[in-house]
């Protein structure tokens, strides 16, 4: 019992360390929009949008949002390490909204040497019959 108190003690140590020492995090997304296309109205759809975590200190989103209620985005709250990656996933719900064509941005804040990142979804929703 000692011994687990112990490790979680150093490693929650060691993690403070890591994050406060030199560098910064840094993100790098493979791409930063989305084109749904076509889709009935009926229909919710989802894009996943991958990033890396190419600095050289822990990444944390702070916060991901829609330019309206009818576009969701999910992340993991987990700090990303250097070298790793993670994803940000988008959906969009447009029942009873206005069908044609609609483009929405999401806002990502992070602690990245560009804190601010906006990603964009775009496509044609064709109404129910």
């Amino acid at each position: 019992m000692k011994k687990l108190i112990l490790a979680t003690i150093l490693s929650v140590f060691g993690l403070f360390a890591f994050a406060a020492g030199g560098g910064e995090a840094d993100i790098k997304f493979e791409k930063t929009s989305h084109n749904f296309g076509t889709f009935p109205e009926s229909q919710k759809v989802t894009c996943t949008f991958k990033f890396t975590n190419t600095g050289d200190n822990l990444l944390v989103i702070h916060q991901a949002m829609a330019s309206c209620g009818c576009t969701v985005p999910q992340y993991s709250k987990e700090p990303i390490k250097p070298g790793e990656s993670g994803q940000i996933t988008v959906t969009y719900n447009g029942a009873g909204k206005f069908p044609g064509h609609f483009r929405k941005s999401i806002t990502i804040r992070t602690n990245a040497k560009q804190e601010i990142i906006r990603l964009y979804i775009e496509g044609d929703m064709q109404p129910n019959p």
